[in-house]
């Protein structure tokens, strides 16, 4: 399956890119995280865990589950829905695992406040700052722009960028145009 490109507002907030991990689209379903050396390269990429640092098959899991309990929590939000008391649960389990702490960084230049976690394992630093993120997602500035791809079949979620965005990517707006171009023009 060719890969689409990261959804509108990937770039924004690493729980959307978590939750569009595993999507469908038309050419069949897609998990990014199925083998524990995918999840540690997802994870490693966006500077949540160090290179090199090992994870195994429950720590996927743990990942893939609060996937899972983001994305409930994404589409309750985006449905106007009550959640799953199960899957808040589930975040705040996660970011229980190892609480972040906003601290003032005043190295070089202006201030800043950032996001750290206490000293603890790196999977459980890594998925309470993408609890955190989700959290934030849910209640910040993003969160009446958080919305699902307008494409059928696509089930990725997006940070849209106007109250006109429909579609999560360029490459779905297309697809979207093409199959009405090619139904104006079936005899």
């Amino acid at each position: 399956m060719d890969i689409p490109p990261p959804a509108a507002g990937e770039e924004l907030s690493p729980s959307l890119a978590l939750v569009n991990t595993r999507f469908r689209l038309p050419g069949g379903p897609y998990e990014a995280l199925a083998e524990p050396s995918a999840a540690r390269a997802w994870l490693t990429e966006r500077g949540l865990v160090p290179a090199g640092r090992a994870l195994g098959p429950a720590q996927a899991a743990r990942l893939r589950d609060l996937r899972e309990a983001l994305r409930a929590l994404f589409a309750a939000r985006i449905g106007g829905t009550a959640p799953d008391p199960g899957r808040v649960a589930a975040v705040n389990a996660a970011l229980a695992g190892c609480p972040p702490l906003r601290v003032l960084d005043w190295t070089a230049g202006d201030p800043a406040r950032i996001l750290r976690t206490a000293p603890s394992r790196p999977v459980d630093q890594a998925l309470a700052l993408l609890a955190d993120d989700g959290i934030g997602l849910l209640t910040g500035e993003h969160a009446d722009r958080l919305a699902a791809c307008g494409t059928p079949g696509c089930t990725r979620l997006m940070i849209r960028s106007h109250a006109a965005r429909r579609w999560c990517s360029t490459r779905c707006g297309n697809r979207v145009r093409a199959a009405r171009h090619a139904a104006s023009h079936t005899p």
